[in-house]
């Protein structure tokens, strides 16, 4: 990959994710209109000595030139230029809250007459079509700035050893649905170790507590299980072209049972070869 199109929702997180770009040796340039993307990108691709790595932001300030993405899009896959797309998301009440803490303007809003959740709401159904397009998802709204950058780290720091990311999310129900899984699988039906009291206050990073959730042949199954589909699963989605999958692991309150099977599918899809990132969404709370 040499050109990498940044994306997504304005104020899910689109400079910082730049920023962390560039530390990582992408030259960043932001808001190039949609109608001049192939001209752009063909100025690096004929100049001798140019950048390897560029990182290309693109949002809505442009109005309804966004509209013109998806066709900019098609002209770079007809002519094979080697590009990938990372959208970024948030969910609309984190990112009213975003905006009202950081009293930005939002940039449709003056289209939307003031209203900041019709701006928002106006910009998801522009962007839409784009997503669809996307390999890279991040969902940054239980995110902060320095686990954003931790992320955009693991996927672009190292070329993936079998041509794919894995992330593995572990979350907890009360706080709500992780949106962007392309497997999500709820494993509430085993013991809870919240109700042992030496556990209690632990997670499934600790061994005590990883051990408890395995300690049964339910258990021990499901995991097999879960390990032997996503063995089946993945070079299947690699052979349609995907970038990245991710695998969500569901318990209650995303310390305990949801932690140890992200964990251990890992720890799995790691020593079969596969670049993994982990992010357990809860565990902290």
């Amino acid at each position: 990959m040499r050109f990498l199109i940044v994306t997504g929702m304005s104020g899910s997180g689109k400079s910082k994710a730049m920023d962390a770009l560039e530390d990582l040796g992408f030259y960043c340039i932001d808001n190039v209109p949609p109608s001049l993307l192939k001209e752009f990108v063909h100025l690096f691709t004929v100049r001798p000595g140019a950048a390897e790595k560029v990182a290309i932001g693109m949002d809505v300030r442009g109005g309804d030139l966004y509209k013109d993405l998806s066709v900019s899009l098609r002209a770079l896959h007809d002519d094979e230029v080697d590009y990938r797309i990372l959208f970024l998301d948030c969910e609309d009440a984190v990112l009213l809250n975003r905006y009202k803490e950081t009293r930005r303007k939002h940039p449709l809003l003056d289209s939307c007459n003031g209203m900041l959740a019709d701006a928002i709401v106006t910009e998801r159904s522009l962007i839409s079509p784009v997503r669809d397009y996307a390999d890279y998802f991040i969902d940054t709204s239980q995110m902060t700035a320095g686990e954003l950058k931790e992320q955009i780290t693991s996927l672009f720091l190292k070329r993936p050893r079998k041509g794919m990311n894995v992330l593995c999310v572990s979350f907890g129900a009360k706080y709500g649905v992780f949106s962007y899984a392309d497997c999500c699988f709820d494993v509430r039906c085993l013991p809870n170790p919240y109700y042992v009291e030496a556990l209690r206050d632990k997670t499934g990073l600790d061994d005590e507590v990883y051990e408890y959730v395995f300690h049964s042949d339910e258990a021990i199954e499901l995991r097999d299980r879960l390990l032997s589909l996503f063995d089946f699963l993945l070079p299947l989605y690699m052979k349609e072209g995907k970038s990245q999958v991710v695998l969500a692991f569901c318990c209650t309150g995303g310390k305990h049972r949801s932690v140890s099977f992200a964990r251990a599918a890992a720890e799995h899809l790691s020593a079969a070869g596969y670049d993994v990132t982990v992010n357990h969404r809860d565990v902290n709370k």
